[in-house]
């Protein structure tokens, strides 16, 4: 008897996008220094999709099509995954950013629980009253820069959620995460020596200021496990210390190091940098702001959420999300693209797409106004298994803050042009930090 075998189908032939011209240094650099810039001055000559070529990416597909990205944040991890190198240079091999297949859905079931549901509630009096707190000092009458106070509140609120309560420790986080998190931002987008040339080097300092962290949050978690209220405790570190995997085993201490330091920096420098172009949007739109102040005043809130997604609409943040190709050879709508090269999704030009968004450049809530925008036309936080853990978290605690200072403030409205953009490496800020006039309501 004879068998036929048959052969398994080859993979297809590597076919990429056009692409960009030019030394791969000069892509790398522009890449890490005026991102925005390149991306649209490639999408204008290029269209929006395009292949570049980066020193410390390699070779790069860049998609700017929502039924691209769609496909991308909906294929398996198994075929796209983390791109490298990766923020886990930045936060630990323990952090979700370092980790990928089944490692990151083990984790991402873990930090789920603090992030959802009851859970949330508990954290919205803790920001309320960190709003209060830094809004007391407020100037009346002139203009001030309100991304300094975003900070500290967004910085103030994550560790108390985290933590669970004040203390020495907590001030010294507040001490080391600032210009941490300033550093970290700059060095994201360039390669890692394999030295750190020492502590007065940038990867040195960066260093240092890690191990300065790593005690303080050694002392946080032995303080917390000795509580002898432990079992009942809310916080974050309590839920990560109490959780398990499906084997029963737990996160290492290192682990939650690392990841206690991706929610402190990553959550509370984007949710910060989105509140400042809030600010900077509504004091330029009178009448969406007397909307705003309108509601808050009758106890709705339907507006000022919409707000919040068009602010993040308008002006993203995190522009990108990015992929690494494992089968041989992936499939991406006409193109076919090889194992190893790997898959950006360019969210700034799908936010700024006419088809999706009509008249994209205007700021109108009024489009998120009875109905959610696409899961994969507004991506402000990426997309898929890789999707920010803390998105719901953060849309939570922008709109309590807005709410808390529109119950105490009037925002005068203003015809100046609007702020320009400020890249600080990884995310993007209103260059003159969302100056706006306030007077407090009597």
């Amino acid at each position: 008897m004879s068998e036929v075998i048959s052969a398994a189908p080859a993979p297809p032939a590597v076919r990429l996008p056009a692409a960009v011209r030019g030394p791969k240094l000069f892509q790398g650099l522009a890449f890490a220094m005026a991102r925005r810039w390149l991306m649209r001055r490639l999408v204008r000559k290029y269209g929006t999709t395009f292949t570049v070529n980066m020193p410390m990416y390699g070779r790069v597909v860049v998609v700017g099509e929502q039924q691209l990205a769609k496909q991308v944040f909906t294929t398996s991890p198994d075929e796209l995954g983390n791109i490298q190198p990766n923020l886990s240079r930045m936060f630990g091999s323990g952090s979700v950013f370092g980790l990928d297949g089944e490692d990151h859905r083990r984790r991402r079931r873990l930090l789920a629980p603090p992030f959802h549901g009851k859970s949330m509630k508990n954290y919205e009096t803790i920001i309320e009253e960190e709003t209060l707190r830094e809004t007391a000092n407020w100037p009346e009458g002139r203009p001030f820069a309100t991304l300094p106070s975003m900070m500290h509140i967004t910085l103030n609120a994550i560790l108390r959620a985290v933590f669970g309560a004040d203390g020495a420790e907590l001030d010294e986080l507040r001490r080391i995460l600032p210009p941490w998190v300033t550093l970290g931002s700059r060095l994201a987008a360039i390669p890692k020596p394999k030295w750190n040339y020492g502590r007065y080097s940038p990867w040195g300092r960066l260093a240092e200021w890690r191990r300065q962290y790593d005690l303080v949050v050694d002392k946080l978690i032995d303080a917390e496990r000795a509580d002898p209220d432990f079992a009942d405790r809310t916080d974050v570190l309590a839920l990560m210390l109490r959780s398990t995997y499906d084997d029963g085993s737990v996160m290492s201490r290192k682990d939650i190091g690392d990841e206690l330091l991706t929610l402190l920096a990553a959550g509370h420098e984007t949710t910060a940098s989105t509140l400042g172009w809030a600010f900077e949007r509504l004091s330029r739109h009178s009448e969406v702001m007397a909307d705003l102040v309108e509601e808050v005043d009758s106890g709705g809130d339907e507006l000022r959420q919409a707000a919040i997604l068009e602010v993040q609409r308008v002006r993203t943040v995190i522009d990108f999300a990015a992929r690494r190709v494992y089968p041989p050879v992936y499939q991406l709508g006409e193109w076919a693209i090889p194992q190893g090269d790997s898959i950006i999704v360019n969210i700034a030009h799908i936010h700024s797409d006419p088809d999706v968004f009509p008249d994209p450049d205007r700021f109108d809530p009024q489009r998120f106004i009875g109905g959610k925008p696409s899961a994969f036309a507004w991506i402000p936080f990426g997309g898929g298994t890789r999707r920010c853990v803390g998105a719901a978290f953060a849309n939570m605690e922008m709109d309590v803050v807005l709410r808390t200072v529109l119950r105490q403030f009037t925002i005068e409205t203003t015809t100046a042009p609007d702020e320009a953009w400020h890249g600080r490496g990884v995310a993007y800020t209103p260059k003159d930090g969302g100056r706006i006039v306030v007077h407090r309501r009597r």
